[in-house]
């Protein structure tokens, strides 16, 4: 097997390809990760969601990580690690520019809604549906692969 770096163009060109990521994010020493649908365009990874910890989380400490991957076999394999800030994207008029941006580059995705906006319910108490916009800037990317060589397949 072996291993390569995925230049900046593959690793674009991947995060392009993900439908889900999951993202990391920390709040007082603790790590918390969490799958997220999301979209690549022009720097930023945007998302959809609601209210919850992960949210709470971000708005603490706006650090996170997103990890995306591609498993064919343990020889055929592609993983990106991308660092980032979280950015709220609040439902101001001075955003509104950057919330339609937002909602048409999501929007690309099939049931983009799912899970940010579906009945949700938590300890037994329903969550409020109220879809809350966030994009991550890309700060700094890495990605390898993995791939079968032909003298390991013999």
């Amino acid at each position: 097997m072996l291993i390569t770096d995925l230049d900046e163009s593959e690793s674009l060109a991947f995060m392009a390809r993900a439908r889900v990521a999951r993202l990391a994010c920390a709040r007082d020493g603790q790590p918390y990760v969490v799958p997220i649908s999301c979209v690549c365009h022009d720097g930023y990874v945007y998302c959809a969601s609601t209210e919850g910890k992960k949210i709470d989380w971000m708005r603490a400490n706006p650090l996170v990580c997103l990890e995306m991957d591609e498993i064919h076999s343990p020889q055929d394999w592609t993983s990106l690690v991308v660092e980032g800030r979280f950015e709220e994207i609040p439902n101001d008029p001075e955003w509104e520019g950057e919330r339609k941006l937002a909602w048409s580059i999501i929007q690309q995705r099939p049931i983009w809604w799912e899970p940010a906006y579906v009945q949700t319910i938590v300890e037994r108490t329903e969550k409020e549906l109220h879809p809350l916009f966030f994009r991550i800037r890309i700060v700094r990317i890495s990605g390898r692969r993995g791939v079968q060589t032909a003298s390991a397949r013999k």
